[in-house]
């Protein structure tokens, strides 16, 4: 199938009028008519129904129109990125990402990405992993940095490193001085969690881990913000939970880490992107990944 005979079914789907679709073209008529002829028999099925007196698309023609305007417009994206980069001038690269991603992945990747692509612009969105995904999938996010890999065949994954998630509690909290912390020592404490759709693959290593220790969480309330989770739990005796990541950043906020064991959940950080979308700026973003990498969680005080 020719790029060629959708915009020309385009035409005809917009104008209802092969006299006029052919103008804008600047096609001739019998030319607008094969072409047309052409697409409805690599389609295997009629598109575009005409008489003496009416054009008009069918059924399966208006399915069409929507799905051939969204490739046509991934196309012209992808030409004009490739223009970009080819040329020098800055193409510009929406991310989104998580705090693992920002603290351990993205400063690498950046400078790599400047190093080879100068004139590439970034424009970096810090999101939970729920609204990343659903960014990435209408093109508002070129690619995401996201716990799990997606499930939508809409989306392709590369897994960079994994975050171990730990329990987070106030520094006047009974638990605030132990190494560690088995799940089962969760029966009946109060926590906060967030909703599912935030961030899935979080959210169900937590309650994963809590099931394999035998243990129903007590969960008194969810809060989507991770900011106003840790001041909540500074402030309360509750237990929060946090990727390591962020935990480790803890104490500046009046928070202890305190790492879980019996199971130890952990989380998979994948950048994400759209599977039929990869364009020239995408794949410089993976080569720069590919150049800085490979990426591995470490605390702190293990980096001196």
């Amino acid at each position: 199938m020719e790029f060629r005979y959708l915009r020309s079914f385009l035409a005809i789907a917009e104008e209802l009028h092969f006299g006029r679709a052919a103008q804008r073209l600047h096609l001739a008529q019998p030319s607008l008519s094969q072409q047309l002829q052409r697409l409805e028999r690599d389609v295997g099925v009629e598109l575009v129904r005409r008489s003496s007196h009416e054009v008009r698309l069918t059924p399966a023609g208006q399915a069409f129109r929507e799905e051939a305007r969204k490739l046509l417009d991934q196309v012209d994206r992808a030409i004009a990125a490739a223009h970009a980069v080819a040329s020098g001038r800055a193409g510009t690269l929406n991310i989104g990402f998580n705090f693992p991603a920002g603290q351990d992945v993205l400063p690498a990747v950046l400078a790599a990405l400047n190093a080879e692509h100068p004139r590439v612009q970034t424009q970096l969105w810090e999101r939970r992993t729920g609204p990343q995904l659903e960014g990435v999938q209408s093109g508002e996010l070129d690619v995401g940095f996201v716990y799990g890999r997606p499930v939508s065949p809409q989306l392709s994954s590369t897994e960079l490193m994994t975050v171990p998630i730990v329990a987070v509690v106030g520094e006047r909290h009974p638990w605030a001085g132990r190494e560690e912390m088995p799940m089962r020592m969760l029966d009946r404490q109060p926590c906060l969690l967030f909703r599912r759709e935030q961030s899935p693959a979080m959210h169900d290593a937590i309650m994963g881990a809590a099931d394999r220790a035998g243990v129903k969480l007590t969960i008194t309330a969810e809060v989507d913000d991770p900011v106003a989770t840790g001041v909540l739990v500074s402030a309360r005796q509750v237990i929060g939970f946090a990727s390591a990541s962020r935990a480790a950043r803890a104490p500046a906020q009046g928070l202890v880490a305190v790492p879980l064991t019996q199971p130890s959940p952990s989380l998979a950080l994948h950048v994400v992107w759209r599977t039929e979308d990869r364009t020239p700026l995408v794949e410089a973003l993976l080569g720069a990944l590919a150049a800085a990498g490979p990426f591995e969680f470490t605390w702190p005080e293990q980096r001196r």
